[in-house]
């Protein structure tokens, strides 16, 4: 009782959010400026995932833009199959994004655990996927790194898309450029993209295809890497096109026939949205709306008895890592005499902004 009193007067539950309302638990994954670590928040006992990014990190990899734009973009959208932004914070160290907490693992890991998809599964997992593209397209968003391993799972075996830190809104009349995301999953017209010749849309939905692909054959349907060059690229998609048919002639012909359509070079003849899903023959029978609603049970559902992702994230960040998160209280009153530079807060200075925490709460 009095640990619990305790721990309740440590914050305030009335005042803006920040480190001390959340309680953590345990490092679930890793990305290429910080780790995800699951949470409480103690004021509502809630679960959520918490990934935090060091600043000077950001700043020494000149991913600020990128960092704070994906922040930015997250707090306009909310959708069933996306990972949702709950909460955004800062300290000396770290920028905090709270989100959704999805303890069914990505899909990586499951296809790195051989499992065996169903087609009811596969249906299911373009189903929701689809809707997920179409309502970024109505929010006028492009992915760009769509990939098995940005595509989580809850519990109950439902797909969320998460990392937007490469995601573009597109403008009336303009078109991205820059070749941005995992070249395996590049559609072609990223690949080659350059001035006056951009993508829209549809390069999500080439990147969907590829994904689907895998999940039937548990590879990819061409053979390309991040080394790959653009001649290369192009001669590899045009020598690999019978194969990658021949892989899936096995299939239902309406599966093989959507996954063509979405491996489709030409963007302009991609199946690119959910109208174009809808009226293929592979969706006979679904009921989009109660896809969205979240009636459909999924044939595959992760398992229950541990979590779904890799167990040494939690060595290093007790071993390996040199500021863990459970010290950072202690290391930051230490700290509180000595002047820190903040890369984060003096980007935006410098750009006439300052940091606002986001609460999707209030």
């Amino acid at each position: 009782m009095g640990n619990q009193a305790a721990r309740s007067a440590s914050f305030d539950a009335s005042g803006e959010v920040n480190f001390d309302h959340f309680q953590i638990l345990r490092a679930i994954g890793k990305g290429s400026f910080g780790k995800v670590c699951i949470v409480q928040k103690k004021d509502t006992n809630k679960m959520y995932a918490m990934k935090y990014m060091n600043k000077a990190m950001c700043a020494e990899k000149e991913a600020i833009k990128n960092v704070l734009a994906e922040v930015e973009l997250l707090q306009s959208l909310e959708h069933p199959f996306l990972v949702n932004l709950w909460f955004t914070f800062d300290d000396e160290e770290d920028l905090f994004m709270v989100v959704d907490l999805l303890l069914g693992g990505d899909l990586r890991y499951h296809l790195q655990k051989e499992v065996k998809f169903t087609i009811q599964s596969v249906r299911l997992f373009l189903a929701e996927i689809c809707l997920a593209l179409d309502y970024l397209r109505s929010k006028k968003v492009l992915h760009r790194d769509l990939k098995p391993d940005n595509i989580l799972m809850d519990e109950d075996g439902h797909y969320h898309i998460t990392d937007f830190n490469v995601a573009t809104s597109i403008e009336e009349g303009h078109s991205p450029t820059s070749v941005c995301g995992t070249r395996p999953y590049m559609a072609p017209e990223v690949f080659e993209a350059k001035k006056g010749q951009g993508y829209s849309y549809s390069a999500d939905w080439w990147s969907l295809g590829i994904c689907t692909f895998e999940i039937l054959k548990n590879r990819r349907p061409y053979d390309i890497h991040s080394n790959t060059t653009v001649s290369e690229f192009r001669r590899i998609i045009t020598d690999s096109h019978k194969s990658m048919c021949h892989a899936i002639s096995s299939y239902p012909e309406s599966l093989n026939d959507l996954v063509k359509r979405l491996l489709e070079t030409d963007p302009e003849k991609r199946l690119s949205s959910l109208k174009d899903i809808q009226q293929h023959e592979f969706f006979t029978g679904m009921n989009f709306d109660d896809v969205l609603n979240r009636k459909v049970q999924p044939p595959f559902i992760p398992s229950k008895d541990h979590l779904n992702c890799d167990p040494t994230f939690e060595l290093e960040e007790m071993i390996v890592e040199s500021k863990p998160l459970h010290k950072k209280k202690k290391r930051l009153a230490k700290q509180n005499s000595k002047p820190i530079s903040d890369p984060i807060r003096d980007y935006l200075e410098s750009n006439g902004k300052v940091f606002e925490p986001y609460d999707r709460e209030r």
